[in-house]
């Protein structure tokens, strides 16, 4: 049994059973994997993937195990490499961050900067996506950190941190008749078409939650993933906006009115997690915390030590996130 194999089968199951895209992603030959994943099952005495002719069509039972069991090895093989990096070159590494438009955008940018400035050596990747892709490269490996708000229950492989809480505005344009309003009910805001986040992303959730609590449907009209892209449409008057109102700057937004709307919606938390068993370099505990003082090094290694997550939240409890 090789490493080279644990990791074909791995990368097999990540591209959907795909081999060609397998190869192509590893830079090697289609026949070449498939020759050692056969070299793997013959050993093993046990089939990985189920075939029709060439193709494969599905994991087998046993097969899931197994692949399971190869990514936690690959995991710790990658740990390793880690610590070996970690005392030869502690300044010097890769760093890659899966999150979501709203974080990139407005969250982080501060943060990378001061990080950026403090570790010119380390490479830093951003990869954007829905909740479910950001969960899925953490998942395979593929990213470090996800950085995240809403479909937690993607995360449960993951070690996830709370690091702040945010609300929603309601965005409109100047002279609108919601501006004329302090604080508008749903009732108010029902009466027109939204422009709001696509469901399942960056607290959509909790606008859906609102509005059947009041008893009303909301009228979307368009979903975004990206605020600047519901912040164009506000202003084409396609409808009125909910969005973060971290999204919203004050300077560059000028011509449009931000309503708060923390009265109407829950608040929601964004969170930091990365996969258990991580070796986390000095440089990823520095990020952590310039992202969340008060996720500190010695607080992150007592998260890690948890077994069960209602032990992380009890951990948590009495400590008071600041508000975005």
């Amino acid at each position: 049994m090789k490493l080279q194999q644990l990791r074909y089968i791995v990368e097999v199951a990540n591209h959907n059973l795909n081999v060609s895209a397998t190869a192509e992603s590893l830079y090697t030959s289609q026949p070449g994997i498939s020759k050692q994943v056969r070299m793997l099952e013959d050993e093993l005495g046990i089939q990985v993937f189920e075939r029709s002719g060439k193709h494969l069509t599905q994991v087998t039972p046993a097969g899931r195990d197994i692949i399971r069991i190869a990514g936690e090895i690959l995991g710790k093989v990658e740990s390793i490499k880690a610590v070996a990096s970690q005392h030869t070159h502690p300044d010097q590494g890769s760093l890659n961050i899966s999150t979501t438009h709203t974080q990139a955008r407005y969250a982080l940018p501060a943060v990378i900067k001061g990080f950026i400035e403090r570790y010119p050596k380390v490479s830093l990747h951003m990869h954007q996506g829905t909740p479910a892709q950001i969960s899925e490269s953490v998942a395979k490996g593929a990213s470090d950190f996800a950085i995240a708000t809403e479909a937690l229950h993607l995360y449960q492989d993951l070690i996830m941190l709370p690091c702040y809480h945010w609300n929603r505005c309601i965005l409109v344009p100047k002279g609108h008749p919601l501006a004329a309003i302090e604080k508008p009910g749903i009732a108010d805001i029902a009466q027109y078409p939204l422009v709001t986040y696509v469901f399942g992303f960056t607290g959509r959730s909790e606008l859906d939650i609102a509005f059947n609590r009041a008893g009303f449907e909301p009228k979307v009209v368009f979903t975004a993933t990206d605020a600047d892209v519901i912040k164009t449409y506000v202003r084409l008057g396609i409808g009125i906006g909910v969005l973060a109102s971290m999204a919203v700057d004050p300077v560059q937004d000028a011509d449009l009115v931000a309503i708060d709307a923390s009265h109407l919606f829950a608040a929601s938390t964004t969170k930091i997690g990365f996969r258990k068993g991580t070796f986390l370099r000095s440089y990823m505990y520095d990020f952590i915390e310039r992202f969340a003082p008060h996720l500190t090094r010695e607080r992150v290694d007592k998260v890690i030590s948890l077994k069960a997550p209602d032990e992380i939240d009890k951990l948590f409890e009495g400590i008071e996130l600041p508000y975005r």
